[in-house]
């Protein structure tokens, strides 16, 4: 420590003398020899603090971390069975049960919405009609496959899907030509006919290439080039 540090401290004590006893403020109001003469000392309490410190310092260090050592409890606690959750930590179960049931409840009050759009929207509808929003049964929330890949089988399903929707317009356009309503016809061949027969064809392509690919890195090519926008290759 410098001279000048310990100086500072003396001419700091001088300036409060003011506000000391009069016993310690004459000591200390006494001439500069009187005032420095003990610099040595003043000096010794801050490296006396300084060590303080440092020992203080040297005990935190001292914590021991030993990660090879305590990470073995938290590999017991990996998963290893298929499909489980790899980040799952600290996540209650009725947490999650709670969350899963929030999610219905969004989903539910924005069904009440669109019936509430649907009936302010029904007096500018081209042919008078009203919108009568009918239950939904709950969808499977699984897609696992024992013998084919998860992708496989929910794409396979999503074909499905797309096929019974198909026939449903079909029949709604059956329905239609039957009672001579030519502005419906035409409306569900231009908006949805044409359009439905594209999906078709481009979800049997992609069954086909998962089919081929089996389960394995292909799968997970095939998911990065859908999630970039590309077409889907073996």
């Amino acid at each position: 420590m410098s001279l000048g540090s310990c100086s500072t401290i003396s001419v700091s004590l001088s300036s409060r003398a003011k506000f000391l006893p009069s016993s310690l403020s004459s000591s200390v109001k006494g001439s500069s020899s009187v005032r420095f003469s003990n610099k040595n000392v003043a000096c010794g309490v801050k490296v006396h603090a300084s060590s303080k410190e440092a020992n203080n310092n040297q005990t935190l260090l001292n914590i021991t971390f030993e990660p090879f050592e305590e990470v073995k409890k938290e590999l017991l606690h990996i998963p290893t069975t298929l499909h489980a959750s790899l980040a799952r930590q600290n996540y209650h179960d009725h947490c999650e049960a709670a969350l899963n049931a929030q999610i219905n409840v969004e989903y539910n009050i924005s069904y009440v919405y669109h019936a509430m759009y649907a009936f302010f929207d029904r007096d500018n509808n081209k042919r008078g009609g009203r919108v009568r929003l009918q239950t939904m049964l709950r969808p499977f929330s699984e897609f696992d496959d024992a013998e084919k890949s998860d992708a496989l089988n929910a794409m396979e399903l999503t074909l499905s899907l797309e096929r019974l929707n198909n026939e449903k317009l079909l029949n709604l356009h059956s329905i239609a030509n039957e009672k001579n309503d030519v502005q419906l016809v035409d409306f569900i061949e231009s908006e949805f006919l044409v359009g439905q027969v594209e999906d078709i064809k481009k979800i049997s392509e992609y069954v086909a290439q998962l089919r081929r690919m089996g389960n394995g890195h292909g799968v997970w090519h095939f998911d990065q080039m859908l999630l970039n926008g590309g077409v889907a290759a073996c």
